[in-house]
């Protein structure tokens, strides 16, 4: 059941969407109705969350089955010993499954509210709790412990510090509040911490803060396939491209047992520190991370090395890794997009620029890209609208098998796409 309207989009974003999606080639294939049905569903899933939240074990300080026992009592001691499956992935073993719970429609809300940005909104429906940054508004005779309804403002319409707010809304739960309106909008920077702690949310989340944080890293699925399709081994020398926050470079590092080098590039100086920051958290220490634009790591006029830093020579590196900037649309949950067609399109010349310096878990390539029946296969879609029914209780958890959990965390995802290159020569004979 659809608790959440579809993600909002500008109509020329939207129209441009629905013809790329809406191609000769899918036509033919489906049919108008069945492709209109499928658009329409993929808008819907994208202002819900994912069925499953997965974080990936770091491999590298502890086994699976440890990390997989220490999170089972975090769960329990969350949930009040409230038993939640954890599934160790099948074809990712480093990754662990756990079930998002909802929507929960028996929620009595509150005359006391909280409206929060659409950002904090959406970390929430992932079970995060509120924290003081995201808050916009505040009941005028709130509290520190009253008890509170949460909402979204999606369209970002709600005026800072405004004591009520009558525009779009989307009810998210009920918390706690840890502050005062007042303490909350004194404008105090130090004011960062937890707002308002979440007691019944519409969907059941654990909140990963502070949890096993040296075991434990925050990633959605088809980001951990994705070091596993580039399949890095001990001893190689790896180029991870626009890297930051570090998610995929520390997984690259854990996966060559801490042994090789992992080069890590990003342009923006806090982003790089983030990255340093997770490699040592995360105990790894093949990871050297610089700040530099990946459009210019290629340096073809160079006569020498630059001793491992960028720019580099050609094939410096045994694999490379790019996960070019986009929109990011395909993220969970997303209920609203305020961009223009201009903004979505301007990511296309970047990524074709950055392209210029094995396991199966997604369905095929999307129809409509000029690709054979065999290429496709070699692509790997990640589809939110693969799957129509986004009710999750505990029962039905229950009465599930384990491949049918599977299955359907393996679909019920973020929007993602991933294609493995391999190189058939070498720079120098393409020049002979």
């Amino acid at each position: 059941m659809s608790v959440f309207p579809k993600i909002s989009l500008r109509l020329e974003v939207e129209n441009y969407l629905k013809a790329g999606f809406m191609n000769k080639e899918i036509l033919s294939a489906l049919g108008k109705q069945e492709a209109e049905r499928r658009f329409e569903t993929l808008l819907r899933n994208l202002s819900h969350p994912p069925s499953f939240t997965t974080v990936r074990v770091n491999t590298h300080l502890a086994s699976v089955q440890h990390v997989k026992n220490l999170l089972f009592d975090e769960l329990q001691k969350q949930f009040n010993g409230l038993s939640f499956p954890i599934l160790q992935h099948p074809d990712l073993q480093d990754v662990l499954l756990i079930p998002v719970i909802g929507p929960r429609k028996n929620i009595k809300q509150q005359p006391c509210e909280v409206i929060v940005g659409a950002q904090c909104g959406n970390a929430v429906l992932r079970g995060a709790h509120v924290y003081v940054p995201g808050i916009v508004s505040a009941s005028k005779f709130m509290k520190g412990g009253d008890d509170v309804s949460v909402y979204s403002d999606i369209k970002g319409k709600c005026k800072k510090g405004a004591k009520e707010f009558d525009g779009t809304k989307i009810f998210l739960g009920n918390g706690i509040s840890e502050l005062s309106r007042k303490e909350i909008f004194s404008g105090l920077p130090e004011l960062k911490g937890v707002g308002v702690r979440m007691t019944e949310p519409v969907y059941l989340s654990p909140s990963f803060d502070n949890v096993l944080p040296n075991y434990l890293f925050l990633q959605n699925l088809p980001s951990a396939v994705v070091s596993h399709v580039l399949d890095p081994q001990p001893g190689e020398k790896i180029l991870d491209l626009c890297a930051a926050p570090g998610g995929k470079t520390t997984h690259i590092a854990a996966l060559m047992h801490d042994q090789g080098e992992v080069i890590a590039l990003d342009k923006i100086s806090n982003k790089v520190e983030k990255i340093k920051q997770n490699a040592l958290l995360l105990g790894l220490n093949s990871i050297r991370a610089f700040c530099f634009d990946g459009t210019k790591a290629l340096k073809l006029d160079m006569v020498k090395d630059t001793d491992g830093e960028p720019p580099f020579l050609p094939e410096s590196f045994d694999r490379i890794l790019l996960d070019a900037p986009c929109s990011g649309m395909g993220q969970r949950p997303n209920m609203a997009c305020t961009w223009t067609l201009k903004e979505v399109m301007s990511y296309q010349p970047l990524q074709r620029k950055l392209f210029t310096v094995d396991p199966q878990v997604g369905g095929e390539g999307m129809l409509g890209a000029g690709l054979s029946p065999e290429q496709l296969k070699r692509l790997q879609r990640f589809d939110p609208s693969a799957v129509r029914s986004l009710d999750r209780d505990i029962d039905s958890l229950r009465d599930a098998s384990i491949e049918d959990l599977v299955w359907l965390a393996n679909k019920d995802c973020i929007g993602f796409f991933i294609a493995k290159f391999v190189k058939c020569k070498s720079t120098q004979e393409e020049d002979l």
